[in-house]
């Protein structure tokens, strides 16, 4: 299946407001004004919007784009060239690496954390899973479920132990083993609660006080949230060092222009997207594939 088919609501939404726009025959500010809108009710946010237009202002004088067809042409191209360049792999390295999940409560870490860690070992890595999310015995069972799925095996702690403790057991574990990725669930914690993101602080300090190497610190985000995603990935990003995103409910969201909004003002890569319940529903994000199903 298609991004563009998995991506129908955004693509609806934000092809309903570009709608008046093409067809125009000429550029006037009722051109401007309305794509200036559409950007913004797809969650680009102001400063990205801003920016993007004073930019296909320019390339449309230069160009001589005369209608609105054209000028969405060069919105589209503009996005794409933002987009693309960027390094979105999945670092590793380390004997083992670990990759450690974080994010605020109810956002899919335990379920991305399968899905990529089933995707791991069918390129042909040996994986081990930290139940680093020792306040709730759900998340654990979650865990061991995807395990199961993914071929991989759970390191847990007893219920109500040191989250830290757990993940570095975990990395001595897979160390003993020779197994090559760590992947490392934690508790979810409101960003604005400063002891839950001291806890998180220290998660990665003492992932790497043994034989492992956090090569990724991958920030779990709904998409459906919007612009309160770049306050969370501001508040992550101090206390953990995020190192890319992993934006789940992309298909269900109106707000697909939230992955230009958090790479142009953080600078942190999109990795995956999730695009539905599937097991196959957590892809590696493309630039162009996201563009041309959010215009299509």
């Amino acid at each position: 299946m298609s991004l563009r088919t998995r991506f129908g609501r955004a693509r609806e939404a934000f092809g309903t407001r570009l709608a008046d726009v093409r067809g125009r025959d000429r550029l006037d500010d009722a051109v401007w004004d309305e794509l200036e809108e559409a950007l913004l009710l797809a969650d680009v946010g102001v400063s990205m919007t801003t920016s993007l237009l004073a930019r296909v202002r320019e390339r449309a004088a230069d160009a001589g784009a005369t209608d609105g067809d054209g000028v969405i042409d060069l919105l589209k191209e503009e996005i794409v060239r933002r987009l693309e360049g960027i390094d979105r792999s999945l670092a590793v390295g380390g004997a083992p690496s670990v990759w450690l999940f974080v994010g605020v409560n109810g956002v899919g870490k335990t379920t991305t954390i399968g899905k990529l860690g089933r995707r791991q070992v069918a390129e042909g890595r040996h994986v081990i899973f930290a139940a680093g999310d020792t306040y709730r015995a759900a998340a654990v069972d979650q865990l061991e479920l995807w395990a199961e799925r993914a071929d991989a095996t759970v390191v847990r702690g007893a219920e109500g132990a040191d989250p830290s403790s757990v993940v570095f057991d975990a990395v001595e574990h897979a160390a003993a083993r020779g197994v090559d990725l760590v992947l490392a669930d934690t508790a979810g914690r409101v960003h604005t609660r400063q002891n839950l993101m001291d806890e998180l602080t220290k998660i990665r300090r003492v992932a790497e006080k043994g034989a492992g190497t956090v090569t990724e610190t991958l920030l779990v985000l709904d998409a459906t949230t919007g612009q309160n995603g770049l306050v969370q990935a501001r508040q992550f990003t101090e206390a953990a060092d995020v190192t890319g995103l992993v934006l789940t409910k992309l298909d269900g969201s109106a707000r697909g222009g939230i992955v230009i909004a958090v790479e142009g003002e953080l600078g942190i890569p999109v990795k995956y997207v999730g695009v539905g319940e599937g097991l196959d529903d957590l892809v590696p994000f493309e630039p162009r594939d996201f563009v041309d199903a959010l215009f299509d």
